[in-house]
């Protein structure tokens, strides 16, 4: 709503794109909230990043899931568009594809691993690979001097009350996270 998962979407998306041979796409999922109640929240009009559909789902190789949190899981549109994907569980379309996640609370204790969590069971319902990026990141992941959203789940972010942006730090265990899971999705792909 506010753009922060965006700006990691767009470091992911880098990361992603940094591993040969390896075509990333950012996608958002349909908004749910009428204009009315986006205008009372002073949500600033949304991106012209495409708008996906569960279908297109089946033609990727891989995914990196973003979304903010909303009372420790993901906001009810993320969830909405995942409702929509039945057509894809029946025929276990997704199967074997390697999925990581990525999000922002508005705060420290705002529920980034509860939203990981809970978010899992999309995965499994659809047989989808979940891949953390686990400790990855190196120091990045012990940092304990400056605020910094991410956990071995995902990368991740704080936005307060939205005026606080991506730190570079955060954007940086972004774009390792795209890296990290385009080299699994191209090594997944090549052993099949």
């Amino acid at each position: 709503m506010y753009g922060h998962v965006e700006k990691l979407a767009e470091e992911i998306k880098k990361g992603a794109s940094s591993v040969e041979g390896v075509e990333a796409k950012l996608w958002q999922v349909p908004e749910t909230l009428p204009e009315e109640v986006l205008g009372k929240m002073s949500a600033p009009p949304k991106s012209d990043v495409p708008i996906i559909t569960p279908n297109e789902l089946a033609e990727a190789d891989g995914f990196v899931f973003g979304f903010p949190t909303r009372f420790g899981m993901m906001a009810a549109q993320f969830k909405a568009f995942l409702d929509a994907t039945g057509g894809l569980w029946r025929t276990q379309q997704l199967a074997g594809k390697p999925a990581g996640m990525f999000y922002s609370t508005g705060s420290q204790g705002g529920g980034q691993e509860t939203t990981a969590l809970t978010a899992i069971t999309q995965l499994v319902h659809h047989g989808m690979i979940f891949v953390p990026i686990g400790y990855t990141f190196g120091a990045g992941m012990f940092e304990m001097e400056k605020v910094k959203g991410g956990s071995p789940y995902g990368a991740g972010t704080f936005a307060g009350d939205g005026s606080r942006q991506p730190t570079e730090l955060e954007l940086e265990q972004a774009f390792h996270q795209g890296k990290h899971i385009a080299g699994i999705a191209k090594k997944l792909k090549g052993s099949a």
